[in-house]
């Protein structure tokens, strides 16, 4: 399965997450482009107005750092939120190619830059 289809909108990564292993989640995007889900269902608003924008993540917005949606969320309190941020931003400086080669080594959702 391609990485992409397994980050979340937000910056959380799916594929490294236990819970999407464990069966417990279905991933943030995985089953929308094939329509085994239904979009209009989701809950996340920033998952509808990601995928029906047709972006990998939050970080293709032109306007993400004004968006009401994501700027909410990463303000959350919870360290998971600073890092879902701070993914984010990674990818906007540095691209989804290094962005994935370091977070295949992540255990969890998110994970450390160097």
């Amino acid at each position: 399965m391609d990485d992409k289809i397994l980050l979340g909108c937000c910056g959380a990564y799916c594929k490294t997450c236990k819970l999407l292993a464990e069966k417990y989640c279905k991933g943030c995007k995985i089953g929308y482009s094939d329509k085994s889900r239904d979009l209009s269902k989701a809950k996340c608003k920033m998952k509808i107005c990601c995928i029906s924008k047709g972006l990998i993540s939050c970080a293709d917005c032109k306007i993400f750092e004004a968006c009401e949606i994501l700027q909410t969320f990463f303000n959350k309190k919870g360290y998971k939120y600073k890092k879902y941020k701070e993914a984010i931003y990674f990818i906007k400086s540095h691209g989804y190619n290094k962005f994935f080669d370091i977070a295949n080594n992540w255990n969890m959702q998110y994970g450390k830059y160097k």
